[in-house]
């Protein structure tokens, strides 16, 4: 890269009090402990500022406001309309019918009774329409949450020798999960849940969804004993080791069932106004399998049914609830893992269409909604539900308008519960596993990442550590492992924050990363870095050790080249936000490294928290006010002028002789 002559920067004739003047940076006014207190909080925990609407309010406003912020029902409901009746109307019915079967095979899948699907179903969308801020979350349970509760549950408790305990602890996760969710919300505290990033997301959900499909083999084979492992070979070596019981009138009813789930939602995706059709396939499924059986008696050839499920609404399971040890430490355990991951799912689902259709939820809401309804849930016989993707996606493609399709379909299911759970009796278990394997096969999305591979590779490698340690060790291996490498790049992102060579763009007075800008040229005897991140104790020794090397690469530079010697060493500030009492020292240890090497520090734009410290530790005594300058030109011409009117540095040449000795 050429260079660029700054003799001409600065008037030959200007004196060192004449650069002296520019506008300088100022430090903020000092600001009482509390009130500075008081702001920091308010910048962490409510960044979105929910007080705002109760200001200058009188107090009998203010508590309608409060009870519209916890209850949004009171918020629209007033100017609720007929034509939104009609539309959630339908809508509702429409969940409801992939609600029913899809509860009733969820439930099996976290090894619990059937008909719990069906209970929750009923009480979760119920408080969700009131306390919910998403029009098109449809409320339920889901695949993943039921297999992760039924593989944690497991290991600790046998579903077959112990039930009752099995199904108690179930209620008791479900509660700590719900307060678990709620407490995040009431504390605002949702960045937690931020941890799992979207490519962790991708890879445990495939992952998920891949053990999922693999344990139905066990229904569509007409298996009787089955591993209670999640891993891809425990289910792999109990699939073969039982050849010989496989039933041929089962698989070829669960595959015809598949592949009949599949052409529909292919259908419904090309013509996207026959959204019903996918939607009504699961229950149309239910139907003609109860039929099939019913009239060729197919569960005298190993065709399983799922048997007499109870009629009525929800019992009370509040007393059922277990706080004794050792069981009590197991349902917390569980309750707050599969209570991050339904809240990871129900809060990006509901933020996916209210994009679609430019609308705001607020996700602390969200989180105290779907708390509320899994602890009241735990006392009505229900367990974890969250919003659903596949639920949700039929509901926004209804045309619901407000959360009173949830209602709607809540009422459905409770007729269902009064008046037909008899008419279950002869569904065929194989097409509940038909049910769930058309589902899970759409939270297999190798489209996104492939599209992680070529955005950012680290990114795809902890999807696939996710996909792989769901599949091939346990789901909550899987998790733990995704989990790990999101926090490992966030820690490597603030240990290791980016710093940049800066070059000036010809006839321009901007500069740019060199490497970035081809064309940005070096400044003959100063070095510009730009530091691109916070300087705490975290990573102030690598900020020491990596402006080290900057300088040293510099200077072989310039000794390669043949141009002015290094003078001034300029660290542009403007992307630090924020420095403690390690980065301070830091800095403290680069003027001593600069002062050893005969540069000059100068330093551009340190923001107001920054150079309140400055003052403070009297660190900008040290290096002198003249040396801070508002931005990189003015600090470069003012260095550019001493260049070219006074001496040589001659600590420069002290420095130098030394490293000649």
């Amino acid at each position: 890269m050429g260079n660029v002559d700054y003799s001409s920067s600065y008037p030959s004739s200007m004196n060192s009090d004449e650069s002296a003047q520019h506008p300088r940076v100022v430090v903020p006014p000092p600001q009482p402990f509390f009130k500075f207190l008081k702001y920091s909080m308010k910048e962490t925990f409510f960044p979105d500022d929910p007080l705002r609407r109760f200001k200058n309010q009188p107090p009998s406003k203010r508590l309608i406001l409060g009870l519209q912020y916890f209850f949004p029902i009171f918020e629209w409901g007033p100017s609720y309309t007929f034509q939104f009746l009609k539309s959630d109307l339908i809508a509702g019915i429409t969940i409801a019918s992939l609600a029913i079967p899809q509860g009733i095979s969820y439930a099996k899948l976290a090894n619990l009774p059937p008909i719990l699907g069906l209970y929750s179903s009923f009480i979760p969308p119920l408080i969700y329409a009131m306390m919910g801020s998403s029009r098109d979350l449809a409320v339920g349970t889901v695949a993943v949450g039921s297999l992760l509760l039924g593989s944690m549950l497991s290991s600790e408790v046998n579903p077959i020798q112990n039930p009752n305990l099995f199904l108690h602890l179930a209620f008791t996760s479900t509660f700590f999960a719900g307060i678990f969710q709620a407490s995040l919300g009431l504390f605002r505290l949702g960045f937690i849940v931020d941890f799992l990033s979207h490519a962790t997301i991708v890879g445990f959900m495939g992952g998920a969804a891949t053990v999922v499909c693999l344990q139905q083999l066990k229904s569509i084979l007409g298996l009787q004993h089955f591993t209670h492992n999640a891993d891809i070979i425990s289910v792999m070596r109990s699939v073969f080791s039982q050849t010989h019981q496989w039933r041929w009138e089962s698989a070829v009813l669960g595959f015809t069932f598949i592949f009949f789930l599949l052409l529909t939602r292919y259908f419904s995706k090309r013509k996207p106004k026959l959204f019903w059709v996918s939607a009504m396939a699961p229950l149309t499924s239910v139907i003609l399998g109860s039929f099939l059986v019913y009239f060729t008696h197919a569960e005298n050839h190993g065709v399983q049914v799922i048997g007499e499920l109870k009629k009525g609404l929800n019992p009370p399971s509040m007393t059922d609830l277990v706080f004794v040890s050792p069981y009590m430490g197991t349902a917390i355990k569980t309750g707050i893992v599969v209570g991050i991951i339904a809240l990871a799912e129900g809060i990006a689902v509901g933020r996916s269409f209210a994009m679609f259709k430019n609308y705001h939820i607020d996700g602390n809401k969200e989180m105290i909604a779907i708390g509320t309804m899994n602890v009241l849930g735990s006392f009505t016989s229900c367990y974890l539900t969250t919003g659903p993707f596949s639920r949700s996606a039929v509901n926004y493609n209804a045309g619901c308008k407000t959360a009173v399709s949830n209602i709607v379909m809540s009422i459905a299911v409770m007729l269902t519960l009064l008046f037909l759970t008899p008419l279950f009796h002869y569904t065929p278990l194989v097409v509940l596993a038909a049910i769930i394997v058309s589902a899970m096969l759409g939270l297999i999305d190798y489209e996104a990442a492939i599209h992680l591979w070529n955005v950012d590779k680290f990114d795809f490698f902890v999807c696939m550590s996710a996909y792989i340690g769901v599949v091939f060790a346990s789901v909550e291996i899987g998790l733990v492992i995704a989990v790990a490498l999101s926090v490992l790049r966030v820690l490597l992102f603030v240990t290791r924050p980016k710093t940049f060579v800066l070059g000036n763009i010809p006839n321009s007075g901007i500069y740019r990363n060199v490497e970035q800008y081809q064309n940005a040229n070096h400044v003959p005897g100063i070095l510009i870095l730009e530091i691109d991140a916070p300087i705490y104790f975290a990573n102030a020794n690598y900020l020491r050790e990596r402006i080290t090397r900057w300088i040293d690469d510099e200077e072989d530079r310039i000794k390669d080249t043949g141009e002015t010697s290094l003078q001034y060493l300029i660290l542009d500030m403007s992307a630090v936000g924020n420095i403690d009492t390690s980065g301070i020292s830091m800095l403290e240890e680069v003027n001593k490294i600069a002062d050893r090497r005969g540069l000059q520090l100068v330093m551009v734009n340190p923001g107001s928290e920054v150079m309140k410290k400055l003052n403070k530790s009297k660190f900008q005594e040290k290096i002198g006010e003249k040396w801070i300058y508002l931005t990189v030109e003015e600090a470069v011409g003012a260095c550019n002028f001493m260049l070219h009117t006074c001496k040589p540095n001659s600590k420069k040449d002290e420095s130098e002789g030394w490293n000649k000795v």
